[in-house]
């Protein structure tokens, strides 16, 4: 039997309508009041009321910048120092032990110190988020590059390549695939952060709607913060999906 619409549609949606089900189930049977667990049609009046009078789309967009610009800074200084790192032994015996020091500290324990060193506001957030993204990507990049094939790098010296010829046309080009996955995890991990810094650091985001709904007994409200956290997280690890999949992404 042939579907109405593509699997790719019909089985995320069904699977979606599944859980709202389980959800409203779940209410009856427990017995638990609406003011401990609300159901879905309170829950998307709470939704429609923060969306229609513009909190949702604030905290949301606050949350994402700040994403955003930790994500970006932790790519642009860690892929570079990743492939350093990679391409040059010394360089790696130096750096390497003081990134895997560094790196199992969880994000969460910088709180105290990011909020001393840079007060409330979007800084704090954005330093914890940078953290949770920037060692993850020196170590990926490192790994990438020293399993490229030693047969590159000889071309390349055949060739007369220099060093910027060599990390421009051999190396990014071998690395790409690896480091666009390990992009792809460690926004998941930088979502994460940024949720959880919110609840201590800044007055704005979606963590923040979540830690001030619960002070105010608003369970309904929490609820439509942690559903559009999820949303969100789904939409960006769609983006680096599509991301991994462009035909000029290099392979070996």
């Amino acid at each position: 039997m042939k579907l109405p619409i593509k699997p790719a549609i019909f089985y995320p949606t069904l699977s979606i309508v599944i859980l709202v089900f389980v959800w409203e189930a779940t209410i009856r049977l427990s017995g638990w009041s609406e003011q401990v667990f609300p159901g879905p049609v309170i829950v998307f009046k709470a939704f429609l009321e923060l969306l229609l009078d513009g909190t949702l789309f604030n905290h949301s967009v606050a949350s994402l910048y700040r994403v955003t610009v930790g994500f970006y800074l932790a790519a642009i200084l860690g892929i570079p120092l990743g492939i350093l790192l990679g391409m040059h032994r010394v360089a790696n015996s130096m750096v390497n032990p003081i990134v895997q020091f560094l790196r199992p500290i969880s994000p969460l324990a910088w709180i105290p110190l990011a909020m001393l060193w840079f007060g409330i506001g979007d800084n704090p957030a954005i330093f914890l988020i940078f953290l949770s993204s920037f060692f993850s990507l020196v170590v990926a990049t490192a790994i990438a590059v020293r399993t490229i094939n030693p047969i590159y790098f000889q071309v390349a010296a055949n060739f007369n390549f220099s060093g910027k010829e060599t990390i421009t046309k051999v190396v990014i080009p071998a690395i790409t695939p690896d480091v666009v996955t390990a992009l792809r995890l460690t926004i998941a991990v930088a979502w994460l952060v940024v949720v959880a810094a919110e609840m201590i650091a800044v007055q704005s985001g979606l963590g923040y709607l979540i830690l001030d709904s619960r002070n105010a007994l608003r369970m309904d409200y929490v609820m439509v913060g942690m559903i559009v956290i999820g949303f969100i997280g789904l939409f960006l690890d769609l983006i680096m999906q599509k991301l991994s999949k462009q035909d000029w992404l290099a392979t070996r």
